[in-house]
């Protein structure tokens, strides 16, 4: 298996970052069999629109909601890792606990 849990959906409130919010979060490296995806398709559309990481931010964008990894961002980064045997990939983590008492 490639990743914990395949997903569809987010099971998290909505937090508000847009891309240059996620951009002030450092990288770190993130095990693809820890991560549950919200989404279960890939769909072209969505790779390609504007705000996607494939054109913008280097790095997948994962949500830490109740101690679960949510890959939000960057289906196809670590698709492309897994093809290449990595188990790891590098992404920005959103602790979604502490991010909401801040902006509370």
């Amino acid at each position: 298996m490639i990743f914990k849990r395949v997903g569809d959906g987010r099971p998290y409130p909505e937090h508000g970052l847009s891309s240059g919010d996620w951009a002030a979060l450092p990288p770190r490296q993130v095990r693809l069999d820890e991560l549950v995806t919200t989404k279960d398709t890939l769909w072209l559309g969505t790779l390609l629109d504007e705000d996607s990481t494939f054109y913008g931010d280097l790095f997948a964008h994962v949500v830490d909601w109740h101690g679960e990894l949510y890959l939000e961002d960057g289906l196809h980064r670590a698709l492309r890792a897994a093809l290449q045997q990595r188990p790891v990939l590098h992404a920005r983590v959103l602790d979604h606990a502490a991010h909401g008492k801040r902006s509370a």
